[in-house]
């Protein structure tokens, strides 16, 4: 049995404990708020502010654990280094999360190291600099936080008059201390999608189908696996994909996401990565893989053998959000979806609602030539049935 320090407690951390003690191990979840998701499954819990360096370390001395499994982005990343001196495994390498939880790190490594194809970029410090970046680049752009999640901060801007509200947006919704912005040239890509890969500790580096995805805001509504794309296009995706996570070492599950354009011009272009199980990959819970997305991460953390992972059908899932403020939350419209077939929700138990945050998700499955479209709309008809209140 190993013990394992979970950094992040939200919904994609929860089904990784499940996942985890599936198989025998001891977790200990960690986050800012007491009573977060995965805490709920877990075996000890710690509430901590994990920006603050020496009480994550005082958390790592506290419980000695053999691995360290960062869930978000909000991490003083800097001393998982003196974990993995310290002999502990970093999931899934102090590398790759220092890199991968900053854009700026990851698109110069991507881009200038690797040479993958991406947007044109800039980066600004201030707003002035921010208005040289966008005109340079170009409207329409899109102005994102180097440290953010689920789309926090992030703006398309369409002229120079909406840049000083795209500014403030991304200063309040960046994570972490750094404020720094990431200027993106505006592709008008045909879709986009999650490439899930997993690299093993002594395996070949392996790929599920690709996951399309509908995002507002930069947060993800949607998810649907697979995605049809021509064979060239994922070709082109698993080669960079591949690339870019052995560029940055370590075992585990990677969501890698790309633009893709039915123009060979424009063809792939690299977008972002999270070392991690990634939120567009809950479709995973539909039983659309003979292992979902979860199940693959313990596996690749624990140096577990994956000798293959298989398409066993459709799915799709369309997210719960909250429509209200409160901090006893309760759901109406559970019945219905739970009275549907071939269906499954998932309420993720976060002790408090927003406006706008992610509550549950509703997941829906069939055979693999179905019509995926009207499988999308049942799902999303089905979320749309649970409130918050």
């Amino acid at each position: 049995m190993k013990k394992i320090l979970l950094l992040g407690s939200g919904e994609l951390g929860k089904e990784f404990v499940i996942a985890c003690k599936r198989k025998g191990q001891y977790v200990v979840a960690c986050d800012k708020y007491a009573n977060a998701p995965a805490m709920q499954v877990a075996d000890e819990c710690e509430v901590f502010n994990m920006l603050d360096g020496d009480a994550l370390m005082a958390a790592v001395k506290k419980h000695q654990p053999d691995i360290i499994v960062p869930e978000i982005e909000a991490i003083r990343t800097e001393k998982l280094f003196e974990c993995e001196e310290m002999g502990i495994q970093v999931v899934p390498s102090a590398r790759a999360v220092n890199f991968t939880m900053n854009r700026k790190a990851i698109r110069e490594l991507a881009h200038t190291e690797l040479g993958l194809k991406t947007a044109n970029y800039r980066y600004a410090t201030s707003y002035e600099e921010l208005c040289q970046a966008a005109e340079e680049i170009g409207f329409p752009c899109i102005i994102k936080p180097l440290m953010s999640s689920s789309g926090h901060g992030q703006s398309k801007v369409d002229s120079a008059a909406e840049l000083k509200a795209a500014w403030d947006a991304a200063c309040a919704g960046a994570r972490g201390d750094i404020m720094e912005v990431i200027v993106e040239q505006f592709i008008p890509f045909d879709f986009e999608i999650t490439l899930l890969t997993v690299t093993q500790h002594d395996g070949p580096t392996l790929f599920c189908q690709p996951i399309g995805h509908v995002q507002k805001g930069g947060d993800y509504r949607e998810s649907f696996q697979p995605m049809q794309m021509q064979e060239w296009q994922l070709q082109e995706a698993q080669r960079m994909a591949a690339a870019v996570t052995k560029a940055l070492t370590g075992a585990g599950i990677w969501g890698v996401e790309f633009f893709i354009s039915n123009d060979p011009q424009v063809g792939v272009l690299f977008s972002e990565l999270s070392p991690r199980p990634h939120d567009t990959g809950m479709v995973t819970l539909a039983d659309t893989q003979n292992l979902n997305e979860f199940e693959l991460h313990a596996r690749a953390v624990l140096h577990l053998p994956i000798p293959e992972i298989t398409q066993e059908r459709q799915g799709v899932s369309a997210v719960i959000l909250s429509e209200t403020e409160t901090s006893q939350p309760d759901f109406t419209g559970m019945a219905d979806v739970c009275a549907a077939t071939r269906t499954r929700l998932r309420i993720f138990g976060k002790p408090e609602a927003h406006v706008g945050r992610r509550m549950g998700v509703v997941v829906c499955w069939d055979k693999l030539d179905a019509d995926q479209t009207a499988l999308r709309d049942k799902c999303k008809s089905l979320a749309a049935k649970v409130k918050v209140i």
